[in-house]
């Protein structure tokens, strides 16, 4: 997707109170895993609510390429397996699009094979740097070849024999865990990964489900040690994905921001790996009802009930950033209405992951009439509870820069902001959101496909 001519901008405009029942698309992270698993496992695999977002359509992709076989079956997802160890070398480059996650986990699980892959994305993506998930493969054998700064296009070649390896993560990284895990399915002996932090846990719980060898242990002062024994057998699974609570973030505060809105969003997963926005949030005051909660698959989830009410300003501590790194778009917008300043520590991690979101983050708030500061780990706005003064009467566009997530925020910040807020290209929402603009109107908001 590139920029120009062929955009497609939008426009959010003030709305009345938005009410309805939401039914989110799958979880991405568990969407993404599911179809890589079942892609290498023995036998069937069949998944319902999978996440259709290009992102995750593009591993699916990548995932036939190395040998799968995957069709959709009504509503569900039907993958034949090669067998762990048995990918295929694919015969053109693995394209993700703006799918870091696919890249990243494909890295690991393919890179190890002793074939050469390439791996290709957007310009946004060849933008990001990939050192953290090549610098693990490195150390097992595998031969590396980037752009500068390990970044795509990378062609990555296994060893006859990789090697395991004991890596303690120097950064808390679900991406990289998960990425050395899976080149840890085909290689000889245990994978052993310590992480500084608890991550998201995917992974983990996806790779028992499908019968791998993981022993999980957690130490007095909280550091996390995975291992695997390589080289097992996985057998299909039948895996139903629950709710993207990272989805979840865009109506909820839509909701929350609107006066007059009362909406539930139904079947979110509610790992506690996962739920950093919705503690925010509630810190804040925010009206969250969190009902019917039950376990799925291993996964708690729950329905939410979200309505109206004034925000205040909080100090987000730096320590739960892992549990909400994408969500810090729809965090700011919703601090742009509240009462007093919203500080927001601890995000060298999404600058390393994610180089230039912060710094578009606070150009589309000032653009709005949003005061903020941008500093290297924190991000800090000051709130209007009215909205009185934000958006733009000249309706000068949000540029998103092919980021799905700045897109949607923006677009969520036109339905409470005095003036309307207008972004420059839409169609990056479809990476990982296309049912988002549809969703929203069946609520009541008021977005216009300029």
């Amino acid at each position: 997707m590139s920029r120009g001519s062929e955009q497609k901008p939008a426009v959010a405009r003030k709305s009345p109170g938005l009410s309805g029942i939401v039914r989110l698309a799958g979880d991405r992270s568990i969407s993404h895993r599911a179809l890589i698993l079942g892609g290498v496992a023995s036998g069937q695999t069949r998944i319902r609510g999978l996440a259709e977002g290009e992102d995750v359509l593009r591993t699916a992709e990548a995932m036939r390429a190395l040998g799968a076989v995957i069709r959709g079956d009504g509503d569900e997802w039907v993958i034949g397996g090669t067998g762990n160890g048995t990918l295929l070398a694919p015969e053109t480059p693995l394209d993700f699009g703006n799918g870091g996650t696919g890249a990243r986990l494909l890295m690991g699980l393919a890179g190890v094979y002793d074939f050469d892959t390439v791996f290709t994305g957007d310009a946004s993506l060849s933008r990001q740097p990939m050192g953290r998930v090549l610098d693990p493969l490195r150390r097992m054998g595998v031969q590396v070849k980037a752009m500068e700064g390990d970044r795509l296009p990378v062609i990555l070649r296994g060893p006859e024999t990789p090697a395991p390896i004991r890596y303690t993560l120097p950064v808390a990284s679900a991406q990289m865990k998960s990425a050395i895990l899976l080149a840890g399915l085909n290689v000889p002996g245990v994978t052993t990964v310590i992480e500084p932090a608890i991550t998201r846990d995917h992974t983990e719980k996806m790779l028992i489900g499908f019968g791998a060898e993981v022993l999980i242990e957690t130490d007095k002062d909280g550091t996390r040690t995975v291992r695997l024994q390589g080289r097992g057998r996985l057998t299909g699974q039948t895996i139903d994905v629950p709710g993207d609570p990272s989805l979840a973030a865009f109506p909820l505060v839509a909701a929350l921001l609107v006066p007059g809105s009362d909406i539930t969003i139904s079947n979110v997963l509610m790992n506690p790996t996962r739920t950093g926005l919705i503690l925010t949030l509630q810190d804040m005051g925010a009206d969250i009802e969190i009902l019917k909660r039950r376990i799925a698959g291993g996964e708690e989830i729950a329905d939410l009930r979200v309505r109206h009410c004034e925000l205040t300003g909080v100090t987000v501590p730096a320590e739960r950033a892992l549990s909400m790194i994408d969500d810090y778009p729809a965090l700011s917008v919703a601090a742009a209405f509240a009462r007093g300043r919203t500080v927001m520590n601890g995000l060298q991690d999404l600058r390393n992951r994610e180089p230039g979101r912060l710094s578009a983050m606070a150009e589309g708030l000032r653009l709005n009439g949003v005061e903020c500061e941008e500093g290297r780990d924190r991000f800090s706005v000051a709130g209007r509870p009215d909205g009185k003064g934000l958006g733009n009467a000249a309706l000068k566009r949000v540029s998103t820069y092919l980021d799905h997530r700045l897109a949607m925020s923006f677009l969520v910040m036109g339905l409470a902001s005095e003036h309307p807020v207008g972004i420059d290209d839409r169609r990056a929402i479809a990476t990982g959101f296309p049912q988002f603009l549809d969703l929203m109107a069946s609520l009541g908001a008021e977005i216009e496909r300029a």
